[in-house]
C-alpha cells in the first residue's frame, strides 16, 4: 500500500491510472 502500489487507490491517483478502486468516471454511491 502506499504511493507506488499499483491496486491501491492512492498508487493509482500517483500514476494518474485508472482501475477497479478507481473509476474514470468518478462517483460518490450516487449512481450504479
Amino acid at each position: 500500500m502506499g504511493k507506488g502500489d499499483q491496486r491501491s487507490r492512492r498508487g493509482k491517483i500517483f500514476r494518474g491510472t485508472t482501475g477497479k478502486s478507481r473509476p474514470k468516471k468518478r462517483n460518490k454511491k450516487s449512481s450504479k
